[in-house]
C-alpha cells in the first residue's frame, strides 16, 4: 500500500513538473515574440516537440510564419516561410480536428500567397479560404476570429474587385461584441484578434 502512495505521488508530481514547465515555455515564447518572433518561433517548436498532444504549440510557431509573410516580397523566403507553417498546422491538425482556430489560421497562410501575388494565387486560392471558413463558422459561429477574419478577407476581395465594403462592417462589429464576452479554454489558447477588428471598424466610420 505504501509503495502504491509513492508511486501515485512520484505520477503527480510529474505531471505538474510537467504542466510547470509547459506553461513557464509558453509564457517565454509569448514574451520573445514582441522582441524576436524567430526564437519565439524555434522555442514554439521546442515546446511542440516536448508536448506531441498539445496543438497549442505548434499552431502559434505557424501564426508567427504566416504573420511576417505578409508583406514579403522575396518568393524563395516566402515559399520557405509557409511551407513551414503549413507543416506546423499539419502537426496541429492531426492533434485536433475540425479546429475552428486552426482552419482560420490555414485561410491566413493561403491569404498571404494571395497578398504576396493576387493575379497568381487569387484564382486558385480563393475557393480553398472561401471554403475554410465557411467550415470553421459552421464548427463555432460565434467564434470573434472565424467572424472578424471572415470579414477581413470578404473586405480583401471588395476591395479588389472595386465593390463597396461596407455590408461587411457590420460583421466585424459582430466580432468585437463577441471579443468582449469570449472567454479562452487556458490562457494560452488563442484570444488574438480584437485590436485588429477596433482597426477595422474605425476605417469603416470613414
Amino acid at each position: 500500500m505504501q509503495k502504491l502512495i509513492i508511486i501515485l505521488v512520484l505520477l503527480i508530481t510529474g505531471v505538474i513538473t510537467s504542466q510547470t514547465n509547459y506553461e513557464k515555455g509558453m509564457q517565454k515564447a509569448f514574451e520573445l515574440w514582441g522582441t524576436n518572433s524567430a526564437e519565439a518561433s524555434n522555442l514554439f517548436e521546442r515546446i511542440a516537440k516536448a508536448e506531441p498532444d498539445n496543438w497549442l504549440p505548434s499552431y502559434y510557431a505557424a501564426q508567427i510564419n504566416i504573420v511576417k509573410s505578409f508583406g514579403e516580397k522575396d518568393k524563395e523566403k516566402l515559399t520557405a516561410q509557409l511551407g513551414k507553417a503549413q507543416d506546423l498546422l499539419n502537426v496541429s491538425k492531426a492533434i485536433s480536428k475540425n479546429n475552428p482556430e486552426i482552419l482560420v489560421m490555414e485561410a491566413m497562410l493561403n491569404t498571404a500567397w494571395v497578398a504576396y501575388d493576387g493575379a497568381t494565387y487569387g484564382m486558385t486560392l480563393t475557393g480553398k479560404i472561401v471554403a475554410l471558413y465557411a467550415q470553421a463558422q459552421q464548427l463555432a459561429p460565434n467564434n470573434p476570429r472565424v467572424i472578424l477574419n471572415k470579414a477581413d478577407w470578404a473586405m480583401g476581395s471588395a476591395r479588389f474587385f472595386g465593390q463597396d465594403t461596407a455590408p461587411f462592417c457590420k460583421d466585424v462589429e459582430k466580432a468585437l461584441e463577441l471579443f468582449t464576452n469570449f472567454k479562452p479554454e487556458t490562457p494560452f489558447h488563442p484570444k488574438w484578434g480584437k485590436n485588429r477588428a477596433e482597426e477595422i471598424l474605425e476605417s469603416c466610420k470613414k
